[in-house]
């Protein structure tokens, strides 16, 4: 199947970028760039995944939509509060109907580009916090999507029920390399290695037993 994948350069996306490489024809690699703190650093790790494995690269500029949009993610690093995702001060971290904006923005791409699906690395671990990560708002918008093109696109979301230590393991069995993906909302040279993000990296790599080759301040 020809398909067109959503790739941030978190570590998420790009194994899920790895996977769709292995099972898939990828025409193409599209990455939204919407202001947020992380962009430089995520947008460079998605190009540099991209370009390694031969795929297309998109980068679409979604800033004039987000310069609407209240989320801490779009306020500076200062703004990313610094606790676990079970935490209720983690919506701050939302980006409201971020899913919605990138799946909508790819099927005309995805569709131009002849493809057949798009592919979303929405997970399980995900669910709790973003109400547009979940499976139930994944069918309505593949519902959606399919009857809006003449492709009748697809939404394949190969870990919806994976939690992050999963892909993580995933990931290895495919050989990504984990030192280019990035996943620190404060998006420092280096991960901060305190916000929720990196500590959630952190500890996925240690439940998978996988080393860690990722740069920490703290």
């Amino acid at each position: 199947m020809k398909v067109a994948v959503l790739l941030s350069g978190g570590l998420d996306s790009t194994t899920a970028l790895h996977w769709a490489h292995r099972h898939h024809e990828v025409v193409c690699a599209l990455s939204f760039d919407y202001g947020s703190n992380h962009a430089a650093r995520e947008l460079e790790c998605a190009r540099w995944q991209a370009e390694q494995s031969g795929i297309p690269y998109h980068q679409i500029d979604l800033r004039s939509i987000s310069a609407h949009l209240q989320s801490a993610l779009l306020s500076g690093a200062d703004a990313i509060p610094a606790a676990d995702y079970a935490e209720d001060n983690l919506k701050q971290t939302v980006v409201p109907f971020r899913n919605g904006i990138f799946l909508a923005s790819a099927a005309g791409i995805a569709e131009s580009n002849e493809a057949e699906a798009i592919v979303i690395a929405a997970h399980g671990g995900d669910h709790a916090l973003y109400p547009d990560c979940r499976e139930d708002f994944m069918s309505a918008m593949a519902q959606a999507i399919s009857l809006g093109t003449y492709a009748r696109l697809q939404i394949l979301r190969p870990f919806i029920s994976n939690t992050k230590e999963e892909i993580t393991a995933i990931g290895a069995e495919l050989g990504v390399n984990f030192a280019h993906t990035y996943s620190c909302y404060c998006g420092r040279e280096q991960h901060c290695g305190t916000c929720a993000t990196c500590r959630e990296r952190r500890e996925s790599f240690i439940a998978a037993g996988i080393p860690d080759p990722t740069a920490y301040e703290a």
